[in-house]
């Protein structure tokens, strides 16, 4: 009917200008951070432009119910209004009709908030993770920065070496301070250059002096060399470590309902019980009052999507901590959530007004104790 095609049609407009408004400030904002995490040695610098898209993939439930939520409330105010509301009230629709064109509208956007928040949001978490954990672990040669001091993937080494022009392969003022098997070892040689002899990396060393000591010792052996080498160790990451709870599989969570993993499922499917509750949230309040500016309500939702993100993660945290259990704690805090959005709906449908209602209680209480 031409009711239920305008609105989507006005929603289908907010929601889209809304998404790309929205995506692209959580983009710059990742972007942002991320390439200080690059500059930290957390990842991998060519490997920024990656980092960011499965950063902004596991932000999506977030960014598609803000969308959707706003455009809600923008596209009915902007009825509310001009007016449009009223004659479509006078028409016969009513505030609770609007559900039924929402959920209409709204379908594709929640089936995709919820295959995300299940089923991409651990796989993009898991993606990141191996990024970072590849590059925390890789090899001792790879970790080599000319003209900078690195250590070793177990701390054992710290290396420095000036950049040879010529031979990319080669390196001049070569410096290698090693602690291990309680043994202090200082290099040093004016060129480096590497070596493979079989399946094994060597770092070969030309006209330098080593000094070794015990730790705690007094003693310290000085020795000079023309050539000296060194096995250079390579870190290869096996992925067999534990995973971090948000990159664990939804099925894995599921079959397997420690505290933990009934924490992480609070935060995926309150997700997407989010969605649908601002989705009502949104009806209820999008009615527009003249005398207040034309943010308030705006301001009032952001309020609203702030104060319900941050009791999702609060209820993870106190399933975490054992002090509440999963089914409970998601019915109080979305089922409550959800029959409070329904009693405003109604109320704002049939133009309830607390006051009148107490003056009419008032009235009938008279009227009863006159007669």
């Amino acid at each position: 009917m031409l009711f239920h095609s305008s609105i989507r049609k006005e929603l289908a407009r907010s929601f889209g200008a809304t998404l790309i408004v929205l995506a692209t400030v959580v983009m710059t904002m990742t972007l942002i951070r991320t390439l200080g995490q690059a500059s930290r040695g957390s990842f991998n610098p060519s490997d920024v432009m990656l980092v960011m898209g499965y950063t902004v993939l596991a932000y999506m439930p977030t960014i598609l119910t803000m969308s959707l939520f706003i455009s809600i409330m923008s596209a009915l105010s902007r009825m509310y209004r001009d007016s449009e509301m009223v004659i479509w009230f006078s028409s016969g629709q009513g505030l609770t009709g609007l559900l039924g064109p929402m959920f209409r509208f709204a379908w594709p956007v929640l089936a995709a908030i919820a295959a995300l928040a299940l089923l991409v949001l651990p796989w993009s978490n898991q993606r990141i993770d191996d990024m970072k954990v590849q590059y925390e672990r890789r090899g001792d040669l790879e970790r080599i920065e000319p003209g900078q001091f690195q250590e070793s993937a177990g701390g054992k080494r710290v290396f420095f070496v000036e950049k040879d022009p010529l031979n990319p392969q080669a390196g001049s003022n070569v410096f290698i301070a090693t602690t291990e098997d309680g043994k202090q070892t200082t290099t040093s040689a004016r060129r480096g250059r590497v070596e493979t002899v079989g399946n094994d990396r060597f770092l070969m060393l030309s006209n330098g002096q080593r000094l070794e000591n015990e730790v705690g010792a007094q003693s310290l052996k000085v020795s000079e060399f023309e050539e000296y080498g060194t096995k250079v160790g390579v870190d290869v990451f096996d992925g067999n470590g534990p995973l971090p709870i948000n990159t664990r599989p939804t099925a894995q969570l599921l079959t397997n309902p420690t505290l933990l993993n009934q924490a992480e499922l609070s935060w995926r499917f309150g997700l997407i019980l989010a969605a649908i509750n601002f989705l009502v949230i949104g009806v209820a309040i999008s009615g527009g009052n003249p005398r207040v500016g034309r943010s308030a309500n705006l301001v009032f939702a952001m309020f609203a999507f702030v104060l319900y993100y941050n009791l999702l993660g609060l209820g993870q945290s106190w399933i975490s901590s054992g002090r509440y259990d999963l089914i409970p704690l998601m019915l109080t805090l979305h089922g409550g959530t959800f029959t409070l959005a329904i009693l405003w709906l109604v109320k704002a449908h049939n133009n309830w007004n607390w006051r009148r209602l107490l003056s009419k209680q008032r009235a009938s209480n008279q009227d009863g104790t006159a007669s």
